[in-house]
């Protein structure tokens, strides 16, 4: 429980907030708890999606600062915050643990879809006070000024907000004789973020790179060649950094020592992940389970087995910074 003193200091001392976002952070401490939980969540889910990629993340959970500079940067690395945000204050209404929402009130009486008529019973998600609560805090500061950068983050934040909404599922409960399904109750319910994650890195893969129009109301596309960008496409101004080296104000940590691997042709292959630099390569064992047999009753039996295979690891570059500091 953070009291009202104890919500105006922790919230006059957040650096980066406008006055906006400060009056929100005292008058809602408890969503306040939600938005950094969303952030957490937000980046675990980063560094499961970009895990075979030269940037994967790993920079964003050790350094505020890094992270700040990520999210500060018009590139397609800063249009993926905000579905956590939404996701964990969602979260938190159904769950009881805010003051200022609860369980979806528009969810009453009957509905009906394709299967026929329910009645709405449960808790739907409230994601409605999800989305609503992320954009009057994530886009208050984009508001204060009218340059391109914040209108691309405008966009890209209603795009992360939306992506949650969109995997909202109807689960129900059936009712009658032996479970005959005569009757049933029914409630919105978000999925696993794992699949808002998957359809984030695909949107940021297919990410479009724009330019301000002339009265900067809006975009136009950079490649005259590509369509234009819809409602729920990310976009971009600045082309990402090539994260081959380590260089702290782009929130890289470089790619010297990751692990690839030498025969693929994608992102995790050495050619690519290496930057040209080459890679080394060790020998080493591993004990794995393997011959594993179901005792009756109730016990799985295994053996270990000793497995040696070649693991290979990206050279360092031969006048990286880090290097050059030890």
């Amino acid at each position: 429980y953070i009291g009202a003193l104890g919500a105006r200091v922790i919230c006059d001392n957040i650096p980066g907030l406008v006055n906006k976002q400060r009056q929100l952070c005292q008058r809602y401490p408890d969503i306040m708890q939600s938005v950094g939980e969303g952030a957490k969540e937000w980046i675990r889910e980063c560094q499961h999606q970009f895990r075979h990629h030269r940037w994967n993340c790993s920079t964003l959970d050790r350094d505020h600062t890094v992270f700040g500079r990520v999210m500060l940067r018009s590139s397609r690395e800063a249009a993926l915050f905000h579905a956590g945000v939404v996701y964990a204050i969602t979260r938190a209404c159904s769950q009881g643990d805010l003051k200022a929402c609860g369980c979806d009130p528009l969810k009453r009486g009957r509905s009906k879809d394709e299967r026929g008529e329910f009645d709405w019973g449960g808790c739907s998600d409230n994601i409605n006070y999800g989305i609503r609560f992320a954009k009057a805090f994530v886009d208050a500061k984009e508001k204060k000024v009218k340059d391109a950068r914040a209108l691309m983050n405008l966009h890209n934040n209603r795009c992360g907000r939306m992506a949650v909404k969109r995997f909202l599922k109807l689960e129900c409960k059936c009712h009658g004789v032996s479970g005959s399904c005569t009757l049933r109750t029914c409630w919105l319910a978000m999925s696993d973020f794992r699949k808002t994650g998957d359809y984030l890195r695909k949107k940021y893969n297919g990410a479009i790179q724009v330019t301000m129009n002339q009265d900067g109301t809006g975009f136009t596309v950079a490649n005259k060649n590509f369509r234009k960008p819809t409602k729920t496409d990310l976009v971009y101004f600045e082309n990402s950094p090539d994260y081959c080296v380590m260089d702290k104000s782009a929130g890289s940590l470089g790619t010297a020592g990751r692990v690839c691997s030498k025969l693929s042709r994608g992102t995790d292959g050495c050619e690519v992940m290496c930057c040209g630099r080459g890679y080394d390569t060790m020998r080493v064992t591993r004990v794995t389970k393997c011959e594993c047999k179901f005792h009756w009753c109730c016990a799985v039996r295994c053996k270990e087995c000793e497995d040696t295979v070649d693991v290979h690891t990206c050279k360092a570059p031969k006048r990286a910074e880090w290097l050059d500091q030890t």
